[in-house]
């Protein structure tokens, strides 16, 4: 493993989270915060642009039964998600075939190995292949175009779809044409 890949992992572990998933707060509400389809965060219709706010905001990012919030000990405050709320933005890899190990980007920060924990999921959405990646408690990751070109160049043929293997678990890519 080299050097650079074996960093990248140990700043994947090291990444502390608030503990959002233990919070219970009594205030529960909604508020004007959208994340668009292309990873943009928007508040009150004008762009977030700071990236070490969006950064913060998506450290207090859960998904409950009635959608994605922003949460803290006091309050719960619904938002509205396009679409999947990060971007896998760059992915490095290390290894080959089985033992290769596919380390992930997001747009905000985050750092995630593809694993049986966070896999790799190709939708299909009205004929067009959507990549997704889970980066934890069921949020996920859309994975860019150019992110998902580098993935499938690095597949193989299995049957009739093309596969990818990462810390021992394998993920489909989708069908391939014949």
């Amino acid at each position: 493993m080299s050097n650079a890949f074996r960093a990248l992992l140990d700043a994947a572990g090291d990444r502390k989270l608030p503990p959002v998933h233990a919070w219970r707060p009594a205030r529960v509400g909604d508020i004007d915060i959208r994340i668009a389809l292309d990873g943009r965060w928007f508040h009150e219709g004008a762009e977030i642009r700071r990236e070490r706010l969006v950064a913060l905001f998506s450290t207090v990012l859960r998904l409950d039964d009635d959608g994605y919030c922003l949460v803290t000990p006091a309050e719960k405050l619904r938002i509205v998600v396009e679409d999947a709320p990060f971007l896998a933005v760059d992915m490095e890899s290390d290894g080959a075939g089985r033992a290769r190990r596919l380390l992930f980007v997001t747009n905000v920060g985050d750092h995630v190995l593809a694993d049986a924990a966070h896999p790799v999921e190709v939708e299909d959405r009205a004929g067009e292949p959507r990549p997704y990646l889970t980066v934890r408690d069921g949020l996920r990751a859309r994975l860019t175009r150019s992110v998902f070109y580098r993935l499938v160049d690095l597949g193989t043929p299995a049957g009739d779809e093309l596969e990818v293997w990462s810390a021992g678990s394998r993920f489909a890519l989708g069908r391939i044409a014949s």
